[in-house]
């Protein structure tokens, strides 16, 4: 598989031969979808706590006698029907996560990387090496590739200015050829990834 090489200026220098292994893999969104949705729910904290009727202090006492007053019979001031009651099903702490293999992450992300390049919504770039962590330089190179949504921007080890140059530029994330995941490819429309990063995916991934 072959494709073009771009500088900051979008213009063409040249072309890169790719792993078909790694950027040709067939599309299989089963796959993506059940890593995504593994991925979304490790990151989920699980904290919520709610008291229920028994873990609320006070109420231990009858509010009135069970009949003559007219009023509804109750047992405590904090059941559920009064304010300051206990929560009916109170939410609790839980583990939401979720465990995929090691071989399942990694054709995830060859499935989703090689749908992006697929249909041109992901480009490489020669160098995305700063001599000085701008933003106005990084938005100069997002403009030249007329990426006007969220872009998923793949560095390598040699790119630390431009992970600064980004960061305050609104639906960009930075990421490291090493951290690449299924979740961030999936989530923005553009990608766009170093040389130096193409060459540490390969080696990650095969």
């Amino acid at each position: 598989m072959e494709v073009k090489i771009y500088d900051k200026q979008a213009k063409e220098v040249g072309n890169l031969e790719l792993s078909d292994a790694v950027f040709g893999a067939e599309y299989n969104e089963a796959i993506i979808h059940q890593v995504v949705v593994a991925q979304m729910n490790n990151m989920r904290q699980g904290s919520k706590s709610t008291l229920t009727r028994t873990e609320v202090r006070g109420g231990g006492k009858k509010p009135w006698r069970q009949k003559g007053t007219g009023n509804a019979r109750q047992g405590s001031i904090r059941a559920p029907q009064w304010v300051k009651g206990g929560v009916v099903f109170a939410p609790k702490p839980r583990d939401f996560s979720q465990k995929v293999n090691k071989q399942m992450k990694r054709e995830a992300l060859k499935s989703a990387i090689s749908y992006k390049f697929a249909n041109n919504e992901a480009f490489i770039v020669d160098s995305l090496a700063f001599d000085a962590a701008k933003t106005k330089e990084m938005a100069a190179v997002l403009k030249s590739f007329e990426m006007d949504k969220t872009v998923l921007i793949v560095l390598g080890e040699n790119d630390k200015n431009a992970v600064v140059a980004a960061r305050n530029i609104p639906g960009v994330t930075t990421i490291s050829a090493d951290l690449l995941n299924v979740l961030d490819v999936v989530a923005n429309a553009k990608c766009l990834i170093s040389k130096e990063a193409v060459q540490a995916i390969e080696k990650n991934q095969l």
